[in-house]
This record gives C-alpha cells, structure tokens and sequence, in this order.
C-alpha cells in the first residue's frame, strides 16, 4: 500500500513539474516577460526543487514523512494558484522558481523513496523504486496531453490552476505513508544488508563526512548532474524545438505523453535488473543509449513521426536512471539517512536542470537554434556512461541476500 502511495503522489508532482514547457509560449504571449526571464525562472525552479529534495529529506528523517508531504503540498499548489496573477520576472521567480517547485520537492524521489524503503528488505528496494518512479512517468503520460487540451479550449490560466487543484490530492494520498516506527529508523523486521560503515548508530553529519569522501557516490553525483541538464534543456524547450521545426503544439504535447508511457517501462525494467544485475552498468548503458539516440534524432529528419519515435526511444532510459542511483546510495550507506543522501544526488541533477534550462533558453535568443544545446548534451551522455564504470558497488549486500534465502529455503 505504501509503495502504491508513493507512486501516486509522484504521479501529481512529477506529471506538473515535466510539463512546464507547455506553458513557456503561453505565459510568454501573456506577460511579454521573453523567453529568457521564464527559461530564467524555470531553470531556479529546477533548481529548488533538488534543493528542496535535500532539506525535506532530512526533515522526514528526523520527524516523519507527513509533515513534509502535507506542506509540499500547501506550497505547490499555492505556487501554480498565485502564477496567472504575475506581472514580472521576479514574480515569476517566486512561484513558479520557488514556490510550487520546493512543494513538488517535498513531495518527490528522496521523501518517497526514503520511506518505503526502511519498510523493505534490501532486495526489493531497486522494484519499489521502479515502480514508484513509474508513477511519475504515469503523471507525465496523463497530465501532458490533458494540460494541453485545456490551454487550447480554456486558456493556460485554466490549465494552471487545475493543476493546483490537483496538487492537493496528495495530501490524503501521504496517509499510508505515516512513520510506523521512530522517524529515520527502517522497520525492525527489515534488518540492513548494506555495508558495515554505513552503521545506523552514527549521527548525520558523520554520516555525511563519510559519504562526501566515498568516490563512487561522488561519481554518482556528477552522473545525475548530466541527467538533469538532460531532462530540464528538454522539458523545457521541447515544445520551442517543435515550433521551431514547424509543427503544432500538440505534438509537443503528445512527444512528452510519450516520454512519459515508455519510461513507465524503462523505470521498471531498471528496477527489475537492479535487483539482479550491477546498478552502476544498468547506469552507464542507460547513459549510452541516451547519447546514441541525441545524435539520431539530430542527424534524422524533424517530422512529427520522427519526433514521436524520439520521445519513445528517449523516454524508456528519461528516468530509469533514478531507480539504480536510489538503490546504489542505500547499498553504499543504508537506508537510516536515504533522504538526506538520496537527496543531495538530487540536487546535483537538479543543479544540472538549472544549467539546461537556462544555457537552453541563452542558446535559442543568441544563435536562433538549439543546436548547440543538442551537441553538448551527446557529449554530457557519453562522459555519464563512462563516468559511472569506477564507482565500487558493494558485493555484501547480495552475497547476504544468497545466505538469506538459502536460510529459507531450508526451513
């Protein structure tokens, strides 16, 4: 029920905050603020959200998940609700940059991922986070097409404010979530199978000096960073790169829906072989399938079939790459502080969102492409793959898996 949960209160954040492209051209021919100021604007908010992800993290560690859910949730939809009254940058900045992105934050991968990971034994922590970052995919899927038909029938003040509406379901779906046992303790009926150094004894900030001084999470790091600069340059700009190609909104529209579909099946297969395969070659394949299929799309034609078979090919490695980085942090340090570690790889893929929304939208205003951007992202893809082949994942946790299974199968 727990996992359930999660998925769907990732489903809301995530189907609102990878959609935002849709409504770039919108504000921008309401409020004639230009395409730099609102790239400007979103590129912070990619920001704050992973920012938000690590202080959240921590709070749910240390009093719980619901505090934190319900407040995400108060913030997200206060910040969509208040967007339609904007009449400058700064405005801008402060609801949608800040805002609705620090409560869609709260309500995202490290908070979630965090509890229902303490409620599950080590082997079926990298399906549970499949499965609930296919929710997210699933929210992307339904809310891209649907946000799309209102701002065509209804105008995209009537799309925002109905996502702010549907923000604050998540606050009786957070219910199955509440803390059973003392906050940041995992349940004492899933014992850890995590390495010995990562002791649930330790505080914090020993915790943290640890983990700041293990390469392979800091490897991590730098390969989620990539990821965001990613994802953020296109959920951003994908909607100005087909109108730039001359094709109408809706096809933008239906290549995020899509993006979303296929992820639902690459979050879980990348759940699924991390539970039986090394997540750090799950990653760095991943990372190479996404540089292969940039260069595809930008040597191929740019035909509203083209675009679609783009989004579907990317869509299946979007995010799949959060599963293997979820159960990498908690095989390297356990899941007593999950949120918080999980959370700052968060923030360097959403400092890497700030760089490919905002480098995206300087890129268009100076050379009137995006050409640039599309090169630079092949180059980040391949420098990700072989970025995550050091990182030194721990053998113990499955050789502990084997013994426990072999316990019971004795019985």
């Amino acid at each position: 029920m727990a996992i359930l949960a999660a998925a769907a209160i990732l489903m809301v954040t995530m189907g609102t905050r990878q959609i935002t492209g849709l409504f770039v051209s919108p504000i921008n021919t309401s409020t004639q603020l230009g395409i730099v100021a609102i790239s400007l604007a979103l590129a912070i908010g990619q920001f704050m959200w992973g920012a938000a992800q690590a202080v959240f993290g921590a709070i749910a560690d240390k009093y719980g998940v619901m505090r934190v859910l319900i407040t995400g949730a108060v913030l997200m939809a206060s910040g969509l609700a208040l967007t339609p009254l904007i009449t400058s940058e700064w405005g801008l900045i402060i609801n949608l940059g800040i805002l609705s992105a620090a409560g869609a934050g709260a309500g995202s991968f490290s908070v979630l991922m965090g509890a229902t990971a303490r409620r599950l034994p080590a082997q079926q922590r990298a399906w549970a986070s499949g499965v609930i970052n296919a929710g997210g995919s699933l929210g992307q899927f339904i809310f891209a097409p649907l946000m799309q038909f209102i701002i065509s029938r209804a105008g995209w003040v009537a799309a925002i404010l109905t996502m702010a509406a549907t923000s604050l379901l998540t606050i009786p779906l957070a219910w199955p979530l509440r803390t059973p046992h003392p906050p940041g303790l995992q349940s004492p009926n899933m014992p850890d199978t995590t390495n010995k150094q990562t002791n649930s004894a330790i505080g914090l900030r020993a915790q943290l000096r640890l983990a700041l001084r293990n390469h392979s999470y800091l490897y991590l790091h730098a390969g989620f960073f990539i990821c965001g600069f990613h994802i953020a340059f296109l959920i951003t700009h994908l909607p100005g790169e087909v109108a730039l190609c001359g094709l109408p909104a809706s096809v933008s529209a239906t290549a995020l829906a899509l993006i979303g579909l296929f992820n639902i099946a690459g979050s879980l297969s990348a759940g699924i072989l991390g539970a039986r395969y090394r997540m750090k070659y799950i990653l760095a394949l991943l990372y190479a399938a996404r540089a292969f299929i940039l260069l595809a799309y930008l040597l191929g034609p740019k035909t509203t079939w083209a675009f679609y078979l783009f989004a579907g090919a990317l869509g299946f490695t979007w995010l799949a790459t959060v599963p293997p980085t979820a159960g990498l942090v908690g095989k390297l340090f356990g899941t007593r502080y999950m949120s918080t570690l999980f959370g700052l790889t968060l923030l360097s893929h959403q400092t890497g969102g700030f760089f490919g929304a905002w480098l995206a939208g300087l890129a268009f205003v100076h050379f009137g492409s995006y050409t640039w951007i599309w090169i630079s992202d092949i180059a980040l893809a391949i420098i990700a793959a072989l970025i995550h082949l050091p990182i030194r994942e721990p053998a113990v946790a499955l050789h502990k898996i084997a013994i426990t299974r072999q316990a019971g199968q004795s019985r």
